[in-house]
């Protein structure tokens, strides 16, 4: 490190230090809720088929996320079409399409090799084979070679990379860095440090911008990664991505301003500390809501057990399919909120419907308001605080 570099000059605050004495007390509590709400997620069971949707889901969401910010245009639930072999794309569109799948196998290739444990530590190769893995078969420029560290000067904006002779040495740094014992991970405490961990290798990339193109796209991939390592859940990991697309234009001026301001770190971690927690606060409210949905199938199915007739298999079916409506329903059109239920009333007569919402009702399995017809979700809340209680019902009304 005492040799002396271009870089010095022109990016003196690539200096491969953090001092944690300075953090100010409103960074640790965020830290400190990143790690309990990581480990609320990591500690919520799910059905199988609900954690492969919600995976599908969130993977689709932070591969959109992370090619939208480089200017794809593809929606997230085109996205999760992709993911799924759903989609299909003129041939204007095909390169879209090749961006997300990339990162989709990007993300499963890291992964499995931290599942594995072959990603224990960050290399300059592995790195380098991110970097191929993002810009596979894509159009690139002339200048640009897929996993080939640049030998030119590149730029995002006002922002110019490190020179390109000093790259190679940087990212080896870098790695020896993150791999030391100064990011060596307390068992107590991994998530918070991990996370730590990984948003300031996103930074390090970002500055050093050691390749030709997907620079950006790579340092989302390595923060990924270091998510992972350290315990983050899969279905958070994306979290982040998701949050610096949203906020598109701040992401950039943060990414700006920490060079611009000699290499201050905390302003960033902080920024994507915030919206870590708050897209956590909305992972975990969908969640609990699938957890809901399987508690209360499951109470229905256990109130109809002694219950065989055919009108009685009607109303079970009736209320099962009234959980996915997201509004009270009019009883009009009670027998069009599914194909199932529309052939359990083929042939029936509004006073069918009218006596069966009548009977689930006395059942206490529905309430009827103004609106229409609804569950009776107060039913799932008996355990809650009072005050979330109440929240709840009123989120769902």
């Amino acid at each position: 490190m005492s040799e002396t570099r271009t870089y010095h000059k022109t990016h003196p605050w690539i200096n491969y230090q953090l001092d944690l004495r300075r953090v100010d007390y409103t960074l640790w509590f965020q830290l400190g809720e990143v790690q309990a709400k990581c480990e609320q997620v990591a500690g919520i069971p799910l059905l199988p088929d609900v954690e492969e949707h919600l995976l599908e889901v969130f993977l689709a969401k932070g591969a959109s996320a992370t090619t939208a910010i480089e200017g794809n245009t593809l929606s997230e639930e085109q996205a999760l079409e992709l993911i799924r072999g759903e989609l299909e794309l003129p041939p204007s569109k095909e390169y879209l399409g090749q961006e997300i799948r990339n990162i989709v196998n990007a993300c499963g290739k890291i992964a499995e090799g931290v599942l594995s444990g072959n990603l224990r530590k960050l290399s300059v190769q592995w790195i380098e084979e991110l970097n191929a893995l993002v810009q596979r078969a894509l159009p690139l420029k002339e200048d640009v070679f897929p996993g080939v560290i640049r030998r030119h000067d590149v730029g995002v904006g006002r922002y110019r990379g490190a020179p390109p002779q000093d790259c190679e040495y940087l990212l080896t740094e870098l790695c020896r860095w993150l791999n030391s014992e100064s990011f060596l991970l307390d068992e107590n405490r991994k998530f918070a440090f991990g996370i730590l961990k990984a948003i300031i290798a996103h930074l390090y990339v970002a500055w050093i911008h050691p390749f030709g193109d997907g620079n950006g796209r790579t340092a989302r991939l390595v923060e990924f990664q270091l998510l992972l390592s350290s315990g983050v859940p899969s279905v958070a990991a994306h979290l982040l991505s998701n949050h610096y697309n949203m906020t598109c234009d701040e992401y950039y001026r943060q990414l700006d301003l920490s060079g611009r301001s000699g290499g201050e770190v905390f302003p960033f971690i902080k920024y994507a500390l915030q919206g870590l927690i708050e897209g956590l606060n909305e992972q975990i409210l969908t969640i609990e809501k699938h957890q809901l949905e399987v508690h209360w199938i499951n109470y229905v199915h256990e109130t109809f057990r002694d219950k065989r007739s055919v009108a009685d298999t009607r109303r079970r079916q009736l209320t099962a399919h009234l959980t996915d409506a997201p509004n009270p329903v009019p009883i009009a059109d009670l027998r069009n909120i599914s194909p199932k239920i529309a052939e359990a009333y083929a042939g029936k007569t509004n006073r069918t419907i009218r006596r069966d919402v009548n009977v689930l009702e006395s059942m206490d399995l529905i309430r009827r308001s103004f609106e229409g017809v609804e569950i009776n979700r107060e039913l799932m809340s008996a355990f809650l605080s009072p005050v979330i209680a109440r929240e709840q019902t009123k989120d769902s009304s």
